[in-house]
């Protein structure tokens, strides 16, 4: 009798956990973990970082971003070019290949901020839009961590 008591209460503890408030779904797309690192003052530019699950059985593309926060909004990537650090717009997108997860993580592939209009203050929401070539748009918010996080803290 007690053991059912403690299933029922462990069953209803768990269906009363929200659920995670900054995981996202489009098609067949998941989107965890968003968020972005605060900005000094005079900063004009910031990064945005996320993962994506492509839980689906075709490829996916991450085609374009857009932020009331900034003036423009890329999709960039890093990468080591003749021992010197680049980092550039992918004008194609980022692909999502089927049954993949693709990090956009400090270092590597990234949502680009430029032309900030103020400075992206530690535990605000930056509202941004991602835009996948075949799964369409979705809105999301990135949580900012501290100036120079290297990963997600909450």
């Amino acid at each position: 009798m007690i053991t059912h008591r403690l299933i029922f209460a462990a069953t209803l503890a768990f269906l009363s956990v929200p659920a995670a408030a900054h995981d996202y779904k489009v098609g067949a797309l998941e989107i965890t973990n968003p968020w972005t690192r605060a900005t000094p003052a005079t900063a004009q530019s910031g990064g945005g970082f996320l993962t994506v699950t492509n839980k689906g059985t075709a490829p996916d593309r991450l085609i374009a971003a857009r932020s009331t926060a900034s003036a423009k909004v890329e999709v960039h990537e890093v990468r080591m070019e003749n021992n010197v650090m680049k980092m550039r717009e992918l004008e194609k997108g980022l692909e999502i290949p089927a049954g993949t997860t693709v990090m956009l993580k400090p270092g590597g592939y990234h949502i680009m901020f430029m032309g900030l209009k103020a400075p992206i203050a530690k535990d605000s929401q930056i509202p941004v839009t991602l835009v996948f070539e075949k799964a369409g748009s979705i809105d999301i918010e990135l949580k900012a961590e501290a100036i120079g996080a290297a990963t997600k803290m909450h």
